[in-house]
């Protein structure tokens, strides 16, 4: 009779334990930030379209231009997939600047590789993050890119937090994305703006283009990056700042 209500009372504090702590089946990078209230679109390819589709739009020069990339600047692109951006950005850069091709995909960063050896990019580098840290390092870029992936960021808050020390002085994160829900590969505006702000991002610029397919929205640091405990998480459906 001892020995089961022994096992009974540890089974009980188990329970106990598990309730007490529910970050502890995150990521640990994310635990002790604020959970999305918003759907996370899955990752269904590494490239967004066709780069002749895209080339033929004009999309890269139309963000390139508005982001004021220019030779001689540093650029991480997050997300970058089988390198459409990456390789355009290295041309504009030139051999004074530099570009850090992120992802999270271990064989797209292989892919991306090898693709930068053969065309010869020697001012780009490449980089395997997480999904919750990018793990780019701190302040060290006068551009971030985010083209076409931040719906798919399933932890923003600490996904947010970790980039924002890679900023350098005066540098700001561009976002491109589409204008509908998150379980649709896109991301509302009044919520993007949202969770960027509970991090402490101002928004500077934002235009719509048809060249992008949705939107060009470009933030900057404003204040003390906060701390994790601090961040009020957004409420999806009205794209505002909540409370816990």
């Amino acid at each position: 009779m001892t020995g089961r209500v022994a096992a009974s009372a540890l089974l009980l504090a188990l329970a106990a334990c598990n309730r007490a702590d529910p970050d502890m089946s995150r990521a640990e990078g994310a635990r002790g930030f604020p959970l999305a209230d918003r759907a996370v679109s899955k990752v269904i390819s590494t490239e967004f379209s066709s780069e002749d589709q895209r080339d033929n739009l004009g999309e890269a020069k139309v963000v390139m231009d508005l982001a004021a990339i220019n030779e001689g600047t540093t650029v991480a692109d997050i997300g970058a997939g089988e390198g459409y951006y990456t390789v355009r950005l290295a041309e504009r850069v030139g051999s004074k600047g530099r570009v850090l091709a992120q992802d999270i995909d271990g064989e797209a960063m292989q892919r991306l590789g090898q693709r930068i050896v053969r065309e010869r990019l020697d001012n780009v580098s490449i980089k395997v993050g997480a999904p919750e840290n990018p793990r780019l390092p701190d302040n060290s870029f006068d551009r971030i890119f985010m083209v076409h992936m931040y719906h798919e960021v399933a932890e923003p808050y600490a996904f947010l937090w970790h980039m924002r020390p890679a900023l350098g002085p005066h540098g700001q994160v561009i976002v491109v994305d589409a204008d509908r829900a998150t379980d649709q590969h896109g991301m509302p505006p009044a919520l993007l703006f949202c969770e960027f702000n509970a991090v402490g991002f101002r928004l500077v610029e934002f235009v719509r283009k048809p060249e992008l397919k949705g939107y060009y929205a470009q933030f900057e640091a404003n204040g003390p990056r906060p701390n994790a405990k601090d961040i009020k998480p957004c409420s999806a459906a009205k794209g505002k700042t909540g409370t816990r």
